[in-house]
């Protein structure tokens, strides 16, 4: 017997009947995409240009198709909203939700209201291989959306479906909308959040209305020189140097770290950069001690240089607070109260900057 035959709750509804849609392609107007871009020549979209990311590494290259980051906004008062991915599917990962892996979710921002909240997941099915449709009731209530994109999985198109009758504008502009750049490693890229929408990017995106960018690559952020030279060159409001937990030892760490900085402050003098150490440090602190010290010194010699604009949090602040042992899927990856207790403390340290 399955699951869905007990509990009509788990049931996950691919089949989408209703009447009087019409379906629209997310890259026409005035639906606005975010966080990812699309490769015409690839025919699907990416985190950074493919060409770009094929010479940083093999790693970069293939999970630079993982959308992580990737959202489009629009604003309706469609009483239904359905989608049609078109996907590459990954292998099923044994420590994520699929719903994170490879689903969408969604948030609304209903007029007169400030924080955009969640209101539905578009749940893909077991057997899912190139794709999936999903379909979802509104009260019909005029309100901005925001799709989030999944945060280990690959897209080629998405497709949108509204009533036929209903209102679509442009979504709102963010009120930050220079984007912060993230810039990390498995965690970085959201693994393991139950749903898109919960990695700790996506939190502080709706906590300061801020765009953004999802850079993480899963066990593939080692600043590599032509990732740096990328990095340099990226239009952004803040950096976050997340890329710790990737590096093999202390040794490879203390290789890149400064020289990232040097190369990333020389093109951009007044960027806001914000130096992230592991958060295993408090489950493995025979691990990361070492490297914490390698950022943390990164971060003091640019004081020590007269460099005003640099932040420094302890990875071991990142999941501070009662049961920070269960804050982790494994002992490495946060589940949602591990992104929630990182986004909380990384926020404070962008609130003093933007303020």
């Amino acid at each position: 017997m399955k699951i869905e035959e007990i509990d009509k709750n788990l049931l996950v509804n691919t089949k989408i009947a209703e009447p009087d849609i019409i379906w629209m392609n997310i890259r026409q107007i005035p639906f606005v995409i975010s966080g990812i871009q699309y490769d015409e020549e690839q025919g699907f979209y990416t985190r950074m240009p493919q060409a770009v990311a094929e010479q940083v590494s093999a790693g970069v290259a293939h999970l630079n198709s993982n959308t992580a980051g990737g959202r489009v906004r629009f604003r309706t008062n469609s009483s239904f909203i359905g989608i049609h991915a078109v996907m590459n599917n990954c292998a099923l990962m044994p420590h994520i939700t699929l719903v994170g892996q490879s689903g969408f979710d969604l948030y609304r921002k209903k007029e007169g209201e400030n924080t955009e909240v969640y209101y539905h997941s578009f749940i893909p099915p077991m057997d899912m291989q190139t794709g999936y449709s999903a379909p979802f009731e509104t009260d019909g209530a005029l309100a901005e959306y925001t799709i989030n994109f999944p945060l280990y999985d690959g897209v080629k198109e998405l497709y949108i479906a509204l009533k036929k009758d209903a209102v679509l504008l442009e979504p709102t502009p963010y009120r930050h909308p220079v984007p912060i750049v993230y810039y990390g490693s498995s965690i970085t890229q959201g693994g393991c959040a139950s749903s898109p929408g919960n990695s700790y990017q996506a939190i502080i995106s709706r906590m300061l209305d801020t765009d953004y960018i999802n850079l993480g690559f899963s066990g593939s952020g080692k600043a590599e020189d032509k990732m740096v030279q990328y990095l340099s060159d990226l239009k952004m409001s803040v950096f976050v140097c997340d890329y710790d937990h990737n590096t093999p030892d202390a040794e490879y760490l203390l290789k890149t770290h400064l020289p990232l900085y040097r190369s990333i402050r020389a093109k951009q003098p007044e960027l806001p950069i914000i130096f992230l150490s592991a958060p295993d440090i408090l489950i493995a602190p025979q691990k990361f001690s070492a490297r914490r010290e390698v950022v943390r010194n990164t971060y003091q010699t640019a004081l020590d240089e007269g460099d005003k604009n640099v932040y420094y949090i302890d990875g071991a602040e990142l999941f501070a607070g009662d049961n920070w042992d269960s804050c982790t899927v494994d002992g490495t990856h946060p589940n949602d109260l591990g992104f929630y207790r990182m986004a909380m403390r990384i926020n404070k340290e962008i609130q003093k900057i933007f303020s």
